[in-house]
């Protein structure tokens, strides 16, 4: 425990001053802030696995090859396709 809670504790200081800056440039909408904040969730969840959980909600969960590359392979956090005939903002 004293090895490793003050290197954890600055990231998790870095992850709000990152959340904060985002909100305050009104840009918390994004689906990577969103998917980070579902992420987040899983930290305090109380079960296992954390680790591989969060990895996995990151991810993209596709098993199918796209038909044509949309040119966004590493964003860091997977994005719902958009639905055929929805609204762009």
């Amino acid at each position: 425990m004293e090895h490793g809670f003050i290197p954890v504790r600055a990231k998790l200081i870095d992850v709000a001053a990152f959340f904060d800056r985002v909100e305050r440039h009104a840009v918390a909408d994004d689906f990577r802030c969103a998917a980070l904040r579902e992420a987040a969730a899983l930290l305090v969840d109380g079960r296992p696995e954390r680790a591989r959980r969060i990895l996995e909600k990151l991810s993209d969960p596709t098993t199918e090859p796209e038909a044509t590359s949309s040119g966004k392979a590493a964003l860091g956090a997977w994005q719902r396709p958009a639905r055929s005939g929805a609204k762009k903002k």
